[in-house]
C-alpha cells in the first residue's frame, strides 16, 4: 500500500500543480467565468478580496502548494482537503453544463464537470487515508473508553480497600473486646482467690 500511495498521489496531484501554474500566471484568462462564483464567496468571507483575478490567483497558489505537498507525501491528508476545498469554486464556475444550451456543448462540459467530480471524491478519499493507523476520532474512543475503564478498576480497588479496613477494624474491635473480657474474668478470678485466702476474724 505504501507504493500504491507514492505513486498515485503524484498522479493525483499534477492536474492541479500544472493547471494551478497556468492560471496563476494568467489569471485573466478564467477571471470572467470565475466572477459569478467568487465574487459571492468573497462577500461572504471577509478576509478575502474581491477582484476575481485576486481570488483566481489565491486559488492558484492554494492548488500549487497544495499539489505539491500531496505529490511529496507531505501532509496529505491536510493537503488533499486544500485541493478538494479550491475545486469545488473551480467545476462551479468552470463547467456550468446546466446553463449551455448548445448539445455538444453542454455534454463536453457535462463530462468536465463529472471528471471533477471524480478528482473531488479522490482526494476526499485521500483526505479519509489514515496510512492504516486509527483515526483521530477512533483514539478519542479508546482514550475515553481506557479513561471510563481506569477510573471503574479505581473505584473497584478503593471499594475492596474500604471493606478490607473495615473488617480489619471490626476483627481488631472484636479482638479488643476478646482481651478485655479474658482480662476481667482473670481479674474477677484472682480476686475470687485472693477473697478465699484470706482468714475470716473469729473463726479458727
Amino acid at each position: 500500500m505504501a507504493v500504491l500511495r507514492r505513486i498515485a498521489r503524484p498522479m493525483l496531484a499534477s492536474t492541479f500543480v500544472t493547471g494551478g501554474l497556468k492560471t496563476l500566471w494568467h489569471p485573466e484568462q478564467v477571471a470572467g467565468a470565475a466572477e459569478p462564483v467568487a465574487v459571492p464567496v468573497a462577500e461572504r468571507v471577509a478576509p478575502l478580496p474581491e477582484s476575481p483575478e485576486q481570488l483566481v490567483r489565491i486559488n492558484s497558489a492554494v492548488q500549487v502548494g497544495a499539489g505539491t505537498l500531496l505529490a511529496l507525501g507531505r501532509f496529505p491528508r491536510a493537503s488533499a482537503l486544500a485541493l478538494a476545498a479550491t475545486l469545488v469554486p473551480t467545476t462551479l464556475a468552470g463547467h456550468p453544463f446546466w446553463t449551455i444550451d448548445d448539445p455538444d456543448e453542454r455534454a463536453a462540459q457535462r463530462i468536465h464537470f463529472l471528471k471533477n467530480l471524480s478528482m473531488l471524491g479522490g482526494l476526499l478519499i485521500t483526505a479519509a487515508d489514515t496510512h492504516g493507523k486509527p483515526s483521530l476520532a477512533r483514539q478519542a474512543r479508546r482514550s475515553a473508553h481506557q479513561a471510563r475503564r481506569s477510573a471503574g478498576q479505581v473505584r473497584k480497588s478503593a471499594q475492596r480497600g474500604a471493606r478490607r479496613s473495615a473488617r480489619a477494624g471490626r476483627r481488631s474491635a472484636e479482638a479488643g473486646r476478646r482481651r478485655t473480657r479474658r482480662v476481667a474474668a482473670r481479674s474477677a478470678h484472682r480476686a475470687q482467690s485472693a477473697a478465699q485466702r484470706t482468714p475470716v476474724p473469729g473463726r479458727r
